[in-house]
């Protein structure tokens, strides 16, 4: 242990504690800009610095050690100059419109700059413009980029996707895509990572609010709107709600805003487990001849990376749409059918967690149902936030307003696809029933989840009426970036893997709110899990709506009309590189 004082307190701390770590233990508060923990402790703000007696120059907390002895002054007039010149400095490359930003008000700039007084800045500003593709789902502003880094680093060690690099030199240097290639030259998973790491509005989505809003002023046009499973734990951040909030009272914040239908995504996670389960069971076969396992398809995210990064596993991802593909299909063909609606004429809007949604819906073999897409926009949690806001709805006033019938209710195991691990339980709980006419137990399937919020690889084999079934969970790109190797090399061998982009899950998306320097993912999914246990239906194949449309319209699981409408051929667009990638494995391995 180390004893060391800071501003007065006397406080005892392990070695190899840093100056940040043993203030924050001892009730101090350092302010910090670039600062992520164990990812990005590289002192380039210059916020975190505080004064050391005996030390001339002034040092960085978040990367230097404390001593024995050692006194430090985190606020005193020498380190507060320094603190507000360098903040000053920052501005200086620094767009600071803030009325027009997407994160006035959650900006850690912006509050620096509001707490150490900065209302004029002494020196020249100087912000440099740089051209971005404005269609691409990921809006990238340069004239907000602070140099932080941490969009490089998350991009690289949590995600190893290396989209984000320094550029030029000196005075000039910035952060741009790397290998000087455009956005869509490259081989972004569209996770938004970088967004919700980034601690100013220098990175965005794209926002689409004005084409809902245009839709909904339309009379002649039907807009209905999805909400997946995670939203519901995130939604009402904005103004401090409870995770457990009721999503039924965005429901009624939805119907406030105009739309004529409100549905819930958790339908189509269970409708997803009944092709997918069906087609893990279909695939065992040749998945035991292979060697190699059947992927999860829900997460666009992941599909992206697999499809850059490991393009010879893509014919191992399951052809089953993610939930928010499949509900879109349903919505212009049975939903249009039975409420006597133009397909042409609804308008179909998705509340996601996500970025990658954006792209997703964009796919020209996302336009099964009438051949207009099968979904018209996604929205992120942040962009449906800013509606509320924009259209002056108490959110504190809102009542429980139930999902529209006959597409409102989702099973427990519907709910937990927000979570990491969530989408592979609800599976296994289907493929039991379906193998052995039995209900699964109660947490039979408990091992695959993050049950202590640590995320990661986890796996776990189950006994499946007889027969051992391998499996394997991975959150983050970085983690399914480890798996997808392993299981090339022949180390890891596995039958169904479930791979979410983002850390921890859906709950942890990148269209999630904003709480820098906190990951909420973990706590989010506590909430789902909950919700699932909590419920009197938790399997899929017990959802009474689930059983009806396969009665009245699908016929029964992969039948030919599912095929067509819930299924996918992943092979119908590409990502860059994606071509190539794949002839030169092949012939590496000499694969004809």
């Amino acid at each position: 242990m180390v004893k060391l004082t800071i501003d007065g307190r006397q406080v005892e701390v392990p070695e190899h504690t840093t100056i940040l770590d043993a203030a924050r233990e001892a009730g101090i508060t350092i302010p910090t800009l670039c600062y992520l923990r164990e990812l990005n402790e590289i002192g380039a703000c210059r916020v975190c610095i505080v004064e050391v007696e005996g030390i001339d120059q002034l040092v960085a907390a978040c990367n230097n050690y404390v001593l024995d002895g050692m006194v430090v002054h985190t606020n005193s007039p020498k380190v507060r100059r320094a603190r507000r010149t360098n903040v000053e400095l920052i501005l200086t490359q620094h767009d600071s419109e803030c009325t027009s930003c997407v994160r006035s008000g959650n900006c850690t700039l912006q509050t620096l700059a509001n707490d150490l007084g900065i209302f004029d800045l002494p020196y020249r500003k100087d912000v440099r413009h740089e051209h971005w593709d404005k269609s691409f789902p990921l809006i990238r502003n340069n004239d907000k980029c602070i140099k932080c880094m941490r969009c490089i680093q998350v991009c690289d060690h949590v995600q190893a996707t290396g989209v984000w690099d320094l550029a030029n030199r000196a005075g000039h240097t910035t952060v741009n895509v790397s290998r000087g290639f455009g956005i869509e030259e490259s081989d972004c998973a569209l996770c938004g990572q970088c967004i919700t790491h980034c601690p100013t509005g220098a990175l965005r989505e794209r926002d689409d609010t004005d084409l809902v809003f245009d839709a909904i002023a339309d009379p002649d046009t039907y807009v209905v709107a999805q909400i997946a499973p995670s939203v519901r734990t995130s939604w009402g951040d904005a103004w401090g709600l409870a995770p457990d909030t009721s999503i039924n009272k965005l429901v009624d914040a939805l119907k406030q805003l105009g739309f004529d239908g409100v549905v819930n995504t958790d339908f189509t996670a269970d409708l997803t487990i009944m092709e997918e389960g069906t087609e893990l069971l279909h695939r065992l076969p040749q998945i035991r001849e292979s060697g190699w396992p059947m992927f999860t398809s829900c997460c666009p995210g992941w599909v992206r990376f697999v499809k850059s990064h490991y393009p010879m596993l893509v014919d191992n991802v399951s052809t089953s749409k993610s939930p928010q593909g499949m509900f879109g299909a349903i919505l212009k063909s049975h939903f249009a059918d039975i409420n006597g609606l133009d397909p042409h004429k609804v308008f179909s809007v998705s509340i996601m967690p996500c970025l990658a949604k954006k792209a997703e819906i964009a796919y020209p073999t996302m336009n099964d149902a009438c051949g207009d897409p099968d979904v018209d926009v996604v929205l992120t949690v942040r962009e449906v936030d800013r509606m509320i806001k924009a259209d002056h709805i108490d959110v504190h006033a809102l009542e429980e307003v139930p999902f529209d019938d006959p597409f409102g209710f989702g099973s427990g195991a519907g709910v937990i696809f927000g979570a990491t691990g969530g989408v592979l339980e609800a599976a296994l709980r289907t493929a039991y029933y379906l193998v052995t006419k039995e209900q699964p137990g109660d947490d039979m399937f408990r091992d695959v989840r993050d049950v202590d919020g640590t995320g990661g690889w986890r796996e776990a084999t189950f006994d499946l009426a007889g027969t051992d079934v391998r499996v394997a969970v991975a959150s983050g790109l970085g983690n399914a970036d480890k798996v997808c190797r392993a299981i090339l090399a022949g180390e890891a061998h596995y039958d169904f893997v479930e791979i979410m982009a983002c850390p921890g899950g859906c709950v942890g998306g990148g269209g999630q709110p904003i709480h820098d320097g906190e990951e909420l993912a973990f706590e989010r999914g506590t909430v789902l899990y909950g919700i699932d246990k909590a419920g009197k239906i938790r399997n899929s194949h017990d959802n009474p709506d689930i059983k009806r449309i396969y009665e009245d319209f699908l016929g029964e699981p992969n039948s030919e009309l599912a095929e067509r409408l819930l299924h996918t051929d992943l092979h119908g667009w590409s990502m860059p590189y994606e071509d190539a990638r794949r002839i030169a494995w092949e012939k590496e391995h000499a694969v004809e």
